[in-house]
């Protein structure tokens, strides 16, 4: 599973081919509140993003409607998460995942088959993980899922609590990383989580032990180390940013 240790260290300065502008250009803008559709639908009893097929029945809202949350006003411009469309996206996605720095932690450097092997199971499950772009003023720069960790693989080795709601990231261009970007999204994101989802005592993340700059750009965002915790793959640091403390840290 990716993890989210990427937030300051996976980058990648990407130039868009003219046919994917173009598309962006046929598609509402980001900014746009055409551009953030619902959560996809399935019955009970379809398996989840970790499984089966998807069959599109009731709306998911295990999340709480990401595709509604609005903008957050941060020090580096107004902030929205984008659920991604792959028509839109894959390509843009795609590219991030294949700069060295991200690929180490994430694994996903291929063909874009292999970027939309990664986000189709997300885009057609129970809503439990969706995937988005970060959008700072208008322009995708990050690339975020926000998920369910009680019903994530991460439960199986960590106590996890009932709605503890985890974020993976990465940032995308070259230009945002080393400047504090990180810890200033993580925190609006961890704040959106909080204000949007009642339910969610703890916003969670599991970010890799060896990549002290990502640990600290958590800690910067209002988080805590909550344990050390062997992962399939790696070792992490569990980053928790508690609602009954987010306005301490």
């Amino acid at each position: 599973m990716p993890s989210a240790d990427s937030s300051t260290e996976d980058t990648l300065d990407l130039r868009l081919p003219t046919e994917v502008l173009a598309l962006f250009a046929a598609t509402p803008q980001y900014g746009d509140s055409a551009s953030a559709p619902g959560l996809p639908e399935r019955p009970a009893g379809c398996s989840g993003v970790h499984g089966g097929p998807a069959c599109p029945s009731r709306p998911a809202d295990l999340l709480d409607r990401v595709a509604g949350w609005p903008a957050a006003e941060t020090s580096a411009g107004s902030f929205r998460l984008v659920p991604v469309r792959l028509e839109r996206d894959l390509a843009l996605v795609t590219g991030w995942m294949n700069d060295p720095a991200v690929a180490r932690f994430w694994e996903l450097a291929g063909d874009p088959g292999v970027t939309e092997g990664h986000l189709r199971p997300q885009l057609s499950g129970d809503g439990r993980s969706v995937p988005c772009l970060g959008v700072l003023d208008g322009t995708p720069m990050s690339y975020w899922e926000v998920y369910r960790a009680d019903l994530d693989p991460i439960a199986r080795h960590h106590p996890i609590r009932p709605h503890d709601t985890g974020v993976h990231l990465l940032i995308g261009d070259a230009a945002d990383r080393a400047r504090g970007l990180g810890s200033v999204l993580l925190r609006a994101v961890s704040t959106m989580v909080l204000d949007n989802r009642p339910a969610c005592a703890r916003v969670v993340a599991e970010p890799d032990l060896r990549n002290t700059p990502s640990v600290a750009a958590f800690l910067s965002a209002g988080f805590r180390l909550g344990a050390e915790v062997d992962l399939p793959g790696k070792r992490a640091a569990l980053m928790v940013r508690d609602r009954a403390l987010r306005h301490l840290l």
